[in-house]
């Protein structure tokens, strides 16, 4: 077990960096640097077409595509064309979640990274239709100016080495657009925001399929909001945080007013901060903070930079709530009392043993490494 005693007393951690909390700290506050951003927010433009039949080739023309969020009742394909031609057909996998409170979406959900894309197809297994979401989060009118953002990720009240705070964004930063957590009228939040003591860490990918690079990932993470928010009908990002393949931190799930991630504003009756609650996981978020890293992991693995910030913001979190990255916990949604034996760090797929559902997630490339992550999360603190 992580001891805060210990952590006051200094320890130093792997590789010389430092992770001691700050003696007379108040507890979880403090940002990093701060650095303006200076970037308007982009409207998220988005055309549902709720019957995209199979084999059935969509010309898109309404507006320039970065992403399309595709649901299906089976299996799925795509194909996706450029001023080249065609490309191959691809199997379309996703991270599949849902809130604790109500049912969870119907249907195999995939967002694609579509940049330069000027047509798709879509095949189902059964033959059915697919429903698509075709979005630009990039070329939308501008809203208003992004906030003053930390340039790192808040130290949630630890004081700690600067090379051990990744660089971050802030929902300001990476362009959030907070109306599409209200009603039309904007005066009733779809999913305020609920805390509860925090137990364990789920780790993810996006299973975001992606022909060529993505030149923009602040882009990716507006359209996972979006596909979270709006087309699963969520109210919100599901994840708690989000990590890019250069290892750039982005805040997620709205956690309130005190500009710190994950952490709502009182602790529990320990001391320890309390998680906002998420959807990453179906009928297993209350206490179990998600991270994901975006990207398609099924047969490759992420860049080096990924899985470095993963593990310094698990023991980031994990020395704020006191747990041990590498132990075993029986876990219990006070929601809905689900409860299981789990790891502390799990992958998103471990949750199918205990009736979370099926899914592939973090991919079947990096999924094996979660040893060596949780192994490299106990030495950072010990």
């Amino acid at each position: 077990m992580v001891s805060r005693r210990k952590l006051l007393a200094g320890a130093t951690g792997l590789g010389g960096l430092g992770l001691a909390a700050a003696a007379g700290a108040t507890a979880f506050a403090g940002e990093g640097t701060s650095a303006a951003t200076g970037v308007r927010i982009p409207a998220t433009l988005a055309t549902r077409r709720p019957r995209i039949e199979s084999s059935t080739r969509t010309n898109v023309a309404d507006f320039t595509l970065t992403h399309l969020s595709v649901v299906s009742s089976a299996a799925a394909a795509v194909r996706l064309q450029t001023s080249a031609g065609w490309g191959d057909w691809v199997d379309l996998n996703s991270c599949a979640g849902g809130r604790d409170d109500v049912a969870a979406p119907t249907g195999k959900r995939s967002l694609i990274l579509a940049r330069d894309v000027t047509g798709y197809e879509v095949q189902t297994a059964d033959g059915s239709a697919a429903a698509v979401t075709e979005l630009n989060t990039v070329d939308g009118p501008a809203g208003a100016l992004a906030a003053a953002s930390s340039d790192r990720i808040p130290a949630l009240g630890l004081a700690t080495a600067d090379c051990l705070l990744p660089a971050y964004l802030s929902r300001a930063a990476w362009g959030a657009d907070e109306s599409l957590r209200f009603s039309a009228d904007g005066t009733t939040e779809t999913w305020p925001a609920v805390y509860y003591p925090s137990q364990v860490f789920t780790v993810h990918h996006t299973g975001v399929y992606a022909h060529n690079d993505d030149p923009d990932p602040a882009a990716t993470v507006r359209a996972v909001y979006y596909d979270d928010c709006v087309v699963d009908g969520y109210g919100d990002v599901g994840y708690q945080l989000l990590i890019d393949e250069q290892g750039v931190v982005y805040e997620g799930r709205v956690s309130g007013a005190d500009g710190l991630p994950v952490f709502g504003p009182d602790p529990d009756a320990d001391g320890r901060p309390q998680m906002t609650n998420g959807a990453h996981v179906g009928q297993f978020n209350a206490g179990n903070i998600g991270i994901v890293l975006l990207g398609r992991f099924t047969s490759i693995q992420p860049t080096d930079a990924a899985p470095e910030s993963l593990v310094k913001v698990l023991a980031l979190l994990a020395a704020a709530i006191d747990v041990d990255p590498a132990g075993r916990v029986t876990y219990l949604n006070p929601v809905n009392l689900k409860t299981g034996e789990v790891d502390v760090i799990q992958g998103h797929r471990d949750w199918n043993k205990i009736g979370a559902g099926a899914t592939e997630c973090p991919g079947d490339a990096f999924y094996p490494t979660l040893e060596t992550v949780r192994a490299d999360v106990a030495a950072l603190l010990a």
